[in-house]
């Protein structure tokens, strides 16, 4: 199949570059980032990659036109909440405007084409009521999360009144080799796995009495890979791990493979407002189609640490 990748050389995009490869898709990367084409730098050969911006709606729409994928992964977009109160009229641009942007171009020329779109754990907001599922009401509390809802409710409609085949998943935190590490803003997870690396003071809110659903990249790709033949038009699916990971157990690991401390602090009130707080997911939908996830967090941390090593991050 021919399949075209907004944000391919990001995190979870690049990783998603490998695999499909393996399976002889042709594969083409929409991306306009400089650093992170060093992601895809031993793939190059073996891809398209369009140096568009998505927010460009002229330039976009002319990539899609050109290619006229089988099937689009929109991946692409801004994903720090901290950001999109700096600059929200970007992060609408960014996070919904393109979604806009692709799902018309696929209305407009009648391509047949399937749109899966990325999201968020963050739509959901602060929610007592767990484990999250599908069914579960959306209340976010950033901006960010408010545009990515809105991207999912444009796919929900032109499904229903265009009869476009779309598909929604939304990831919980993830994490794994490739993600940034240098700001606690985009992921946090990362961040502090690079702070042990570096045998530096990592530090945990509320000591660590607060619990999270935790999974590691290559879950992410296998699941996505399963959404892409299984899923069905029109669904949402969580990729979630499916259990409560506590930080004060990650810290633990932490402290157990690397020389860093762990010190415990209070959480700022910034983070009380938008943390999602105590969460983990209902990920049996998911499960149903087939998949699981493989990777527990110790060996995450290891495999992710190894990368730092080897690449003399």
């Amino acid at each position: 199949m021919k399949i075209l990748i907004t944000g391919g050389a990001g995190f979870i995009g690049s990783h998603l570059c490998d695999f499909l490869l393996t399976e002889n898709h042709d594969i083409i990367v929409i991306s306009n980032s400089v650093t992170k084409k060093e992601n895809i730098k031993n793939i190059l050969s073996k891809i398209v990659v369009e140096n568009i911006d998505v927010t460009n709606s002229e330039d976009l729409e002319n990539t899609i036109k050109k290619h006229s994928p089988n099937v689009i992964f929109h991946l692409a977009g801004n994903t720090s909440h901290k950001q999109s109160f700096d600059d929200p009229v970007y992060d609408v641009e960014v996070n919904s405007k393109s979604t806009l942007t692709i799902l018309e171009t696929i209305r407009k020329y009648d391509l047949k084409c399937k749109f899966i779109l990325g999201s968020t754990f963050i739509v959901v907001g602060q929610n007592a009521l767990l484990p999250i599922s599908e069914d579960t009401p959306s209340n976010p509390t950033t901006i960010y999360g408010a545009h990515r809802l809105l991207s999912e409710h444009y796919c929900k409609i032109y499904q229903n009144i265009y009869n476009l085949e779309t598909i929604i998943f939304r990831i919980t935190n993830s994490y794994g080799p490739r993600e940034q590490y240098k700001t606690p803003n985009k992921n946090a997870i990362n961040f502090m796995i690079y702070k042990a690396y570096q045998n530096e003071e990592v530090s945990i809110f509320n000591e660590g009495k607060f619990f999270k659903d935790i999974i590691f990249v290559s879950d992410v790709i296998s699941a996505l890979n399963v959404i892409m033949y299984k899923g069905k038009p029109g669904n949402l699916y969580w990729i979630a791990n499916g259990k409560k990971i506590w930080f004060s157990d990650f810290g633990k690991y932490l402290e157990e493979l690397s020389n860093a401390k762990v010190n415990y602090v209070p959480s700022p009130e910034y983070t009380s407002k938008v943390d999602v707080g105590d969460f983990f997911v209902d990920n049996s939908k998911l499960c149903s189609l087939g998949w699981s996830p493989k990777i527990p967090l110790k060996d995450g941390i290891i495999k992710t640490l190894n990368y730092f090593k080897e690449n003399n991050l």
